[in-house]
C-alpha cells in the first residue's frame, strides 16, 4: 500500500507539472495572439502608403508608429481631414485642401502669393493682388511653392507620416530628450522622395503619451550629429486630429483644421 500510493504520488505530481507547462504555453499562446491580433489590426486601420519600406524597417518601430497615429486621433480621423491652415514661423500662411492636392501660399516675407495645385503643378502667382503672366516666372516660383509646402507641411503633420512613401523606420531603443523625460527613440531615412532625400530624423515618442515630443534633424543620413534639435509640444485637438505647434523659440500658429477654409479654394 506504501508503494502503491508514492507511486501514485509521483503521477499525480508529473501530471500536475504537465498541467501547469501545458497551461503556461497556452497563455503565451493566447498572449502572442494578441499580441499579433493587436499588431494586425494596427495595420489594418493604419496601412504603409505605397512605396513605404516595410522589408527594411524593424516591427517595433512599426508597431510605435502605430501607436502614435492612434494617439493623434486615429488615421480615420487624419484622412477624413480635408482642409488644413497654419503659419510657418511668421513667414508664410498655408492652406492646404488634402484631398484635391490645392493650396494657397501667402508669402508675408516676401510679399506674393500662390494658389495651385502639387500634383499637376499647375496655378497662378499675384503680386499686390495683380496676376503674374510672365509663364517663366509663374514656372520657378510654383516650383519653388511645392517645396515651401514640402517642408512647411512636414513641420506641422511629420507624426501622421511615419509610414510614408519612402521611408525606412527603424527602432533605436530607449533613451531621453533633452528636457529628460523617458522616449522610445525612431529613426526615419528616406529614398527617392521630397527635395532632401539624403535627410534623417531622430524622433522621440513619450512612453505614456504615444505622441512625439522631439526630433532631431540631420542633413545627411551618416551624419554622426544632428543638425539641432527641436521640441514638438503644444498639442492641441483641432477637430478630432492632434496638432502641435510648439517647436521651441518658436511655433507654428493659427493652426487650423476646418471646413469653413474651402471659401480659399472658391475664388
Amino acid at each position: 500500500m506504501m508503494r502503491s500510493s508514492h507511486s501514485l504520488f509521483i503521477l499525480f505530481s508529473i501530471s500536475f507539472i504537465l498541467f501547469s507547462c501545458l497551461e503556461s504555453n497556452s497563455k503565451k499562446s493566447s498572449n502572442s495572439t494578441t499580441q499579433k491580433s493587436t499588431s494586425e489590426t494596427y495595420m489594418d486601420v493604419n496601412p504603409p502608403a505605397k512605396g513605404f519600406n516595410l522589408e527594411a524597417s524593424d516591427s517595433k518601430a512599426i508597431s510605435i508608429a502605430d501607436e502614435v497615429m492612434l494617439a493623434m486621433g486615429g488615421r480615420a480621423a487624419y484622412d477624413s481631414t480635408r482642409y488644413l491652415t497654419w503659419n510657418f514661423f511668421g513667414s508664410r500662411k498655408h492652406v492646404w485642401d488634402k484631398e484635391t492636392g490645392n493650396i494657397y501660399i501667402n508669402n508675408l516675407r516676401d510679399q506674393y502669393e500662390l494658389r495651385m495645385n502639387i500634383h499637376d503643378m499647375t496655378g497662378m502667382m499675384y503680386i499686390d493682388g495683380e496676376e503674374m503672366v510672365q509663364q517663366d516666372t509663374i514656372k520657378k516660383y510654383l516650383t519653388r511653392g511645392k517645396e515651401m509646402w514640402i517642408n512647411d507641411a512636414y513641420w506641422l503633420v511629420m507624426p501622421y507620416k511615419l509610414k510614408d512613401s519612402g521611408v525606412t523606420l527603424k527602432y533605436l531603443g530607449a533613451d531621453t530628450t533633452a528636457t529628460g523625460k523617458a522616449a522610445e527613440k525612431l529613426e526615419l531615412t528616406f529614398a527617392d522622395v521630397g527635395v532632401t532625400p539624403d535627410n534623417k530624423y531622430h524622433v522621440y515618442v513619450d512612453k505614456q503619451l504615444n505622441l512625439i515630443t522631439q526630433w532631431d534633424f540631420f542633413t545627411s543620413y551618416d551624419d554622426p550629429e544632428p543638425r539641432f534639435s527641436t521640441p514638438w509640444e503644444g498639442y492641441k485637438n483641432y477637430n478630432g486630429i492632434l496638432l502641435s505647434g510648439g517647436r521651441g523659440k518658436n511655433s507654428l500658429t493659427e493652426i487650423e483644421a476646418s471646413e469653413s477654409l474651402k471659401s480659399y479654394f472658391n475664388q
